[in-house]
């Protein structure tokens, strides 16, 4: 099964992107599944089709999805949810308001991406295609599930504990149930299934596809958004630059400032991305809505390329019997600093950071040297060296 998701900055036509190639996908006798981890959905509106809570076949085999997040979060979220909501009415609050403050941030893309996997579970597909929130939100979702499990194969077996000694405390000085078994076994479940997702879309089937218009602020992103996407272990297999102005020597004066501007934007593009392959969609005389039109934004975007072959690139993340490689594309040497905090290694690139649990081969020995070079870095451990 192929996995692919389209992410980039808001407005740069992502979602039709998804869309045509999740319309290629079933033109090729694939069956396809295309759903959407943005809440503002436009996935059916692209396909010109009623949204559903269900996969529901829009074009001869392309499926449809649009998560039902309510439903969905009292599947997976339910009992942390009634929990947390039990407590704030031991403190007095009412119904309502308890009802809405545990209504969990970010919820409705983490629900997305479980019913992500568990459409995957079935084995029912060839092709998935997730259209992504803007890069941001997308990079925050992403990074979710590893951050959660550090924490929790710190936390909970202390958390047990704790729990059981100071449960009777809580309940007579507190006032406030403490959360029983049942409850932290929910909370288990939900670690375990955010690091089956990670594990879906870090696998040798998934990769990432970045969706941008050739302008300088737009690219900038890209740039920063492949650096982290990297840093956090997914791989980028392509860059979709969309909406480029054909030229042509009936071009107007407008027009031709504009295909200048974009011819370097995309001289900068190939530079900075390479060897990654570039696509380019054309400025469409009218918006793209239907599975027809999608077809043809299929056609213009990947030629006679095969966008369902397997990801080409190795994983970001390598490990040797003595050195530990992290792909960090694009990223500026300043901008990269390399802790190490007992067992784990600490990588921060730009904005966003990474805590990488060292492999036992690893995680008791001395760090060597550090060296970013190539759009790699490269952390080397002293062979036999105690930390």
């Amino acid at each position: 099964m192929r996995v692919l998701l389209f992410t980039g900055k808001g407005g740069v036509g992502k979602t039709t992107a998804a869309a045509a190639t999740a319309t290629l996908a079933a033109d090729r006798g694939l069956k396809t599944l295309v759903v959407s981890t943005d809440t503002a959905h436009s996935l059916a509106d692209a396909l010109s089709a009623s949204p559903s809570q269900e996969p529901v076949e829009v074009a001869p085999g392309l499926h449809l999805q649009q998560v039902d997040t309510q439903k969905a979060l009292e599947r997976h979220w339910g009992e942390l949810r009634q929990y947390a909501k039990n407590v704030f009415q031991e403190l007095g609050l009412d119904e309502i308001t308890s009802e809405e403050i545990t209504v969990l941030p970010g919820a409705e893309e983490i629900i997305a991406l479980l019913e992500l996997r568990e459409q995957a579970r079935t084995g029912r597909w060839d092709v998935i295609v997730v259209d992504c929130a803007p890069t941001a939100e997308t990079l925050r979702l992403l990074a979710l599930p590893e951050a959660l499990d550090w924490h929790v194969n710190r936390l909970l077996p202390t958390a047990r504990r704790v729990l059981r000694a100071v449960s009777p405390v809580m309940r007579h000085l507190a006032k406030v149930s403490a959360p029983e078994g049942a409850v932290i076994s929910a909370g288990e479940r939900l670690h375990h299934g955010l690091m089956e997702v990670r594990e879906l879309l870090t696998g040798d089937n998934a990769s990432v596809r970045l969706v941008l218009t050739p302008e300088a602020v737009v690219v900038a992103e890209a740039r920063r958004t492949l650096t982290s996407l990297s840093l956090y272990g997914y791989r980028v297999d392509a860059v979709i630059a969309n909406r480029v102005f054909p030229g042509g020597e009936d071009a107007d004066e407008w027009r031709r400032g504009w295909v200048e501007a974009q011819a370097r934007q995309l001289s900068e593009i190939h530079q900075s991305f390479a060897p990654l392959p570039i696509h380019t969609v054309p400025y469409l005389p009218a918006e793209p809505v239907g599975p027809r039109a999608l077809a043809q934004v299929a056609a213009e975007l990947y030629g006679t390329a095969d966008p369902f072959a397997p990801p080409a690139a190795e994983p970001p993340m390598r490990v040797a019997a003595d050195e530990l490689v992290l792909a960090l594309p694009l990223a500026d040497k300043d901008a990269v600093d390399l802790a190490r905090k007992g067992e784990d290694l600490i990588v921060t690139a730009g904005a966003y950071r990474r805590v990488i649990a060292l492999p036992s081969a690893l995680a008791r020995r001395t760090i060597s040297t550090a060296v970013l070079r190539d759009g790699h870095l490269r952390v080397r451990f002293e062979t036999g060296g105690a930390k």
